[in-house]
């Protein structure tokens, strides 16, 4: 008879899969672990590093609402997408997402605030104005919506001050004497004058905010905010930013660093005006190169604050797209891009994730969830939990897609089951939990990596109720026979079993032009 740490070290190592990764991946046997992949081959002439902006103007709403815009969108050739005109064609209002109107509605709701340094949209500079650097200077503090509603309109008022006082101090000057070339010369190397962000301003709150939430219903579904056809309606429970709308409000300078979504999902963003923003955007196949380039300036890909060299990308032929967002434009960010943005004027943006229900976005979800395994960086979209709530809403009629969330369902019933049997062989006994209703998913409060189904919770935190999580690799550093912990099953087995057997593939959906 074993003692349950033999047990459990025999089953570790018993259970790594072809792949080398730990018996917790969910990812493919035959695929290997997951690592950022090389540049595309053969690299782009450099005539083609600075490619067109896909795209497409709408007239009225019916222009919104037509099928082919959705497969345009979610084509994987097209890592982004700009909709122009769409508040205009759908009689958007989007003086509910103006500050005036968001002072009104809660003035002491909290944002977040980004003390950066005002440079031109294609330079990034050290504090000093020295050398050129990746790092994007961006410190955090907390505000609300009226004091930076405050700021925002002084720093206008500002601007359009010193824009008469240079007028007139220019008067008597001719044109060729200040030309735009010497204006940016002169700007290049500071000092910079300190600008704020306002960012991540929640509006999940549908009391707080249900005029505003309710004008979004009227966006197309594969845009919305929540849709039967959204991957991250069917997580269960809030995931902030990503299944409900953040705001953000913005002075000329603000910047949103570079980096790729949350598990590499689809992003909506519509610029509410008064002023534009820049964009810049690079396709997901060279998230790589991205990656070097950050190692290399000492930064972190998934969690630090960088600005790209644009002279670095176009030597190491890299493609950038870069376009201006109007107010009433709607971005589109496809799986996967990895995008920066600068304002260009005074404006509010929303934007929110999206996940269409194609083999492409699972499959680059699953493969970020597996890198930020081995990054310890936590995914917020718990793609197992998120998998089983496929399979018990959504019949799936892509092939592809439906092959990869059946083999996810079989891994994690295999885990399940087998660690159940050996918890039970050596003598360790499993106490039914349960779920309540929009329980969130569980994650390790020490690692962050996700827990499904089999809890290890101290014998402590089981007492109080509290509930701490921990998962099974951490629970054995702390405990080898786990004497220390509760082991606590929120799904019965024969349950899991019958969602697996009932996910079937859908016939394929009929074609349609209305």
């Amino acid at each position: 008879f074993l003692c349950i740490y033999q047990v459990l070290t025999i089953l570790f190592f018993r259970n790594l899969g072809k792949n080398g990764l730990s018996n917790s991946s969910i990812l493919l046997d035959k695929c290997p672990p997951p690592k950022p992949p090389p540049p595309p081959y053969p690299p782009l002439p450099k005539d083609k590093l600075n490619p067109p902006t896909p795209s497409i103007y709408l007239e009225n709403k019916r222009d919104a609402f037509f099928p082919p815009l959705h497969q345009f969108c979610t084509n994987p050739n097209n890592p982004v997408t700009v909709i122009r005109g769409l508040a205009g064609a759908l009689k958007l209002d989007l003086g509910l997402f103006s500050t005036k109107t968001l002072v009104e509605a809660n003035n002491e709701h909290l944002v977040e605030v980004r003390t950066q340094l005002l440079q031109p949209s294609d330079e990034n500079w050290d504090p000093t104005g020295t050398k050129k650097t990746w790092h994007c200077e961006s410190s955090k503090s907390q505000s609300t919506i009226a004091k930076y509603a405050q700021y925002q309109a002084s720093s206008f008022q500002e601007s359009l001050r010193e824009e008469n006082e240079k007028k007139s101090h220019h008067k008597d000057h001719s044109d060729s004497e200040s030309t735009s070339s010497d204006n940016s010369g002169k700007r290049k190397r500071g000092p910079f004058k300190t600008i704020k962000f306002g960012t991540n301003i929640d509006l999940s709150d549908d009391k707080k905010w249900k005029l505003q939430l309710h004008e979004l219903t009227k966006l197309p579904a594969f845009v919305r905010v929540v849709s039967a056809g959204n991957l991250l309606s069917h997580v269960g429970h809030t995931v902030l930013g990503m299944n409900t709308v953040q705001l953000y409000m913005k002075v000329p300078g603000s910047r949103t660093p570079g980096h790729q979504e949350n598990n590499n999902f689809c992003s909506v963003n519509i610029n509410i005006g008064p002023g534009d923003c820049e964009w810049f955007v690079v396709p997901e196949n060279y998230w790589g190169v991205m990656n070097d380039f950050c190692e290399k300036n000492n930064m972190n890909f998934l969690m630090g604050s960088w600005w790209p060299n644009l002279e670095d990308l176009y030597e190491a032929n890299v493609p950038v797209y870069r376009f201006i967002q109007r107010p009433g434009d709607l971005v589109w960010i496809n799986a996967g891009t990895v995008h920066w943005v600068q304002a260009v004027g005074w404006c509010n943006n929303i934007a929110w994730n999206v996940g269409p229900l194609t083999a492409c976005q699972y499959k680059l979800a699953v493969e970020r969830y597996e890198w930020n395994k081995l990054q310890s960086v936590k995914s917020v979209v718990p793609m197992v939990h998120l998998s089983w709530n496929i399979a018990r809403n959504i019949k799936v009629p892509d092939p592809k897609l439906f092959e990869m969330i059946k083999y996810c369902l079989l891994r994690t019933l295999k885990q399940c089951q087998t660690l159940r049997e050996a918890l039970i062989a050596a003598g360790k006994e499993i106490v039914w939990h349960g779920r309540t209703k929009e329980e969130p998913a569980h994650y390790c409060s020490i690692c962050e990596v996700e827990v499904f189904n089999l809890l290890y919770v101290t014998n402590e935190s089981n007492s109080q109720k509290t509930y701490v999580v921990n998962c099974l690799d951490c629970a054995r550093k702390i405990s080898g026979n786990l004497e220390n912990f509760v082991v606590l099953e929120q799904y019965r087995m024969e349950d899991l079993m019958q969602i697996y057997d009932q996910f079937t593939l859908a016939p394929p959906l009929p074609s349609s032009s209305s």
